[in-house]
């Protein structure tokens, strides 16, 4: 999500291009000649390749025996590294998997980065419908996932509808909320409930709830934690749902604040 008002004055054009050559190739599987890749980065024929041949010496691009570039191991490099850093303190990702494994269903933590709602830490759990989006780093669909939802709540109603817009309000399925004033209502439900909910709203098959960890002035500190389960289980298990991820957010501001905590002086 790029603002385009937001655009620096000193933007640097060839890094800009070179990024969205990464863009274009990674949307395609099977790869882009250069010809391709110029068209669709809407730059010369001569900019494009001297753009690619330096993303493929660095390591960026892989090139096919037919000609085409696809995306190259140094990407799989810097995803491995952002997960990482996503992460987190390692007790943060030791309370995630024993919720999952307590509970059977995958965890989700969740966070605000430079202004996206990101899912930042992953545990899989064996009771959980297998989606392969949610993944550290997915920001897309908050309206439509109950992790969304409680980083949504944190914003006030402005702050909220203008993040909607930006993001937009895509339909995922036919059960997605796909306007702002339902929306709202659903976050109050939520509210009173004491969980963020969504059933079907991202995946027919899908269902999560979310409580909030912490809230904080700063986004990038306010924390939420989700679990997935089939569709047909949170409506059976609602309470019970909620009352373990009130106890797992618990725990979580538990492992944050003791990472946060100045270390002791020694004398």
């Amino acid at each position: 999500m790029r603002e385009p008002r937001a655009e620096p004055p000193n933007l640097v054009q060839s890094v800009s291009r070179a990024l969205r050559i990464l863009e274009a190739v990674g949307r395609e599987p099977t790869g882009l000649s250069v010809k391709q890749i110029a068209s669709r980065c809407d730059m010369s024929a001569t900019s494009a390749y001297h753009l690619v041949r330096t993303l493929h010496y660095e390591g960026y691009l892989t090139r096919l025996a037919d000609g085409a570039y696809t995306t190259g191991l140094e990407v799989a490099d810097r995803f491995r590294e952002l997960v990482h850093a996503f992460r987190g303190p390692s007790a943060v990702g030791d309370v995630l998997r024993r919720a999952a494994w307590e509970s059977g269903y995958s965890h989700f933590l969740g966070s605000f980065v430079d202004k996206r709602i990101v899912i930042t830490a992953v545990a899989e759990g064996r009771s959980s419908p297998y989606v392969e989006d949610l993944v550290p780093g997915f920001d897309d669909g908050a309206h439509a996932t109950a992790l969304g939802k409680s980083l949504l709540n944190t914003l006030n109603p402005v702050q909220r509808r203008r993040y909607l817009e930006l993001s937009g309000l895509r339909r995922f399925t036919r059960n997605t909320l796909v306007s702002v004033q339902t929306l709202e209502a659903d976050l109050a439900r939520g509210e009173r409930l004491g969980m963020q909910v969504e059933i079907a709203q991202y995946r027919p098959d899908l269902a999560c709830g979310s409580v909030l960890i912490r809230t904080h002035r700063d986004e990038n500190q306010r924390f939420v934690v989700a679990c997935a389960t089939p569709a047909g289980d949170l409506q059976k298990k609602a309470t019970l749902v909620r009352t373990r991820l009130q106890q797992t957010a618990l725990h979580l501001r538990e492992a944050l604040a003791q990472t946060e905590a100045p270390a002791p002086m020694t004398f």
